[in-house]
């Protein structure tokens, strides 16, 4: 059955390879990737079992192992997206047992590109204790147990984040809490382990202290049997055994419990009434084509967590350079700035979030320029009192509140250029992006690389755009904010502004040019 499952897996991965070649061209950038890290890491390995020490060899295996997992939990959320033709819902019409579906769903996961370089590294991995035979033969069946937890905690938070079926609203708001705590774990671990020595060691001393610790956490567990019995400690290596496969049955059995809520309570949709007249947005805001799609860019910002995802990097760079460099560091002082370069590429694909509904807008005859500004207009409602917010947080924790003139230029500066090049880039751009309810693990096989040179392409034409308000901005960080916090925040506003103001005018030209073929783009679009 398994075997049936990935062969037609794989059979319609190849199809849809062989209909487009820009994910064909994805997809092998993907396998030439895991070759890289593959070798690399293999070379590495070969290294530190020839001249390096039990405590080094130790180290690496543990930390990398630690950070293996933490990968594949956290790798979907920011990088890769989890391929999902294959999952407990899509199987859930056919015959299948629970312990069939979660077979097949880990034979997906450990087969593609990532499980085949895990369980190749993993393996590898074993080369470290040659030296010492015992820790050798050990080693391979705990790397294989990490490997499981690897995949298990994959899928788990997979269909956690897919809110295991029930109504809509129920699983976006399940997904949304997934994302928020996994998303937050990074500043917890880092904080912890810089708490391990007082924050006052040095990067190897934190290291050495986090390996020291990790053996007794999930994460470490399996990777710390090895060096246990490397070092004559029989019983450590039994406890670390015991920690793994606890970890590994806890989630294999909130992974079954998923599943089976997954399989028994297929999606169902949701609906609400409403009091006649309540138009909630669309009654406050302007009549007309910008007013409407004002309204209708701001209902989606506050309420479709697709949108709302994109939030969540508000706090969490803030935070995250706060556990690491302090807040009277560069990294949180520039904070706002990262966070409006985040905030200002989250419409850079707006009409691919519309889906099949933007024939609806088609439909209304709107003018693109009004199209482009009320979606502008509604990003900027929610991310300009955020980024303002930020800056003087930021400010005010650092004990220099002379500063907030310069980085609020900066800040404001890149979020209007990234709005202006969202407004031209969202009138051109059609990529595969989750539909509404779906999981934000949700990606298409070697899709994953071509949206992200996207993304990066939009990127380095916002910091392009942005270079004059960037450049004062840093020589007013290096001479002193006295005499360049002004300058910056007036460069910033007029060069933002300018950006938008452009930006609304030649996407909108864009837009009625194109948006027909933009509906057929979508129409085309995989859904696998």
């Amino acid at each position: 059955m398994v075997a049936t499952v990935l062969k037609l897996r794989y059979r319609a991965l190849f199809n849809t390879l062989a209909r487009r070649p820009w994910q064909l061209v994805g997809f092998i950038f993907g396998a030439l990737w895991g070759l890289g890290i593959l070798a690399s890491v293999t070379a590495g390995i070969i290294s530190l079992s020839i001249f390096g020490s039990l405590d080094a060899a130790a180290g690496v295996s543990i930390l990398g192992g630690s950070a293996l997992i933490l990968g594949w939990v956290v790798a979907p959320i920011v990088a890769t997206g989890m391929d999902t033709s294959i999952d407990a819902r899509r199987l859930a019409p056919f015959p299948f047992t629970r312990r069939q579906t979660m077979l097949a769903l880990a034979g997906t996961g450990i087969t593609g590109i990532p499980g085949v370089v895990t369980t190749l590294v993993a393996l590898i991995s074993v080369i470290l204790w040659l030296r010492w035979p015992l820790a050798a033969l050990a080693g391979i069946p705990a790397a294989l147990i990490g490997v499981a937890i690897c995949v298990v905690a994959s899928r788990l938070v997979g269909e956690l984040s897919g809110g295991m079926g029930g109504n809509r609203r129920g699983r976006e708001l399940i997904g949304t809490i997934v994302l928020v705590v996994i998303m937050l774990s990074g500043p917890l671990i880092t904080g912890i382990l810089a708490l391990l020595d007082g924050g006052t060691g040095s990067l190897g001393d934190r290291f050495g202290a986090a390996a020291a610790v990790l053996p007794w956490t999930p994460l470490g567990a399996a990777w710390g049997v090895a060096p246990a019995l490397a070092a004559g400690e029989g019983v450590l290596a039994l406890a670390r055994v015991a920690i793994a496969l606890a970890t590994l049955a806890v989630l294999g059995w909130a992974w079954s419990r998923a599943v089976d809520r997954s399989t028994s309570a297929p999606p169902r949709q949701s609906s609400r009434q409403v009091a006649a007249g309540k138009l909630g947005l669309f009654g406050v805001m302007p009549t007309g084509g910008v007013g409407a799609t004002w309204a209708r860019s701001l209902n989606a910002w506050l309420r479709d967590p697709r949108y709302l995802r994109q939030l969540l990097v508000v706090p969490i760079f803030p935070i995250l350079f706060a556990f690491i460099g302090g807040v009277d560091g560069f990294g949180f002082a520039a904070s706002p700035v990262l966070v409006a370069f985040m905030l200002a590429i989250g419409g850079y694909a707006d009409i691919s979030y519309d889906g099949t509904a933007y024939a609806t807008v088609l439909a209304t005859g709107i003018r693109g320029r009004d199209d482009r500004l009320g979606r502008l207009l509604g990003a900027a409602s929610l991310g300009i009192p955020l980024v303002v917010i930020v800056s003087i947080v930021s400010c005010v924790l650092s004990g220099d509140a002379g500063r907030l003139a310069l980085v609020l230029g900066a800040s404001l500066g890149v979020l209007l250029v990234g709005y202006g090049v969202s407004a031209v880039t969202s009138a051109m751009i059609i990529a595969p992006v989750a539909a509404p309810g779906d999981s934000p693990f949700k990606s298409v096989p070697g899709q994953t690389f071509v949206s992200g040179l996207l993304v990066f392409v939009v990127w380095a034409v916002i910091g392009v755009l942005s270079l004059p308000v960037l450049v004062i901005a840093v020589t007013g960080m290096v001479q002193g904010p006295a005499g360049w916090g002004f300058a910056t925040l007036a460069v910033g506003l007029i060069v933002g502004a300018g950006a938008a103001v452009l930006g609304v005018f030649l996407g909108g030209r864009t837009f009625d040019r194109s948006g027909p073929e933009l509906f057929d783009r979508i129409r085309s679009l995989p859904t696998t």
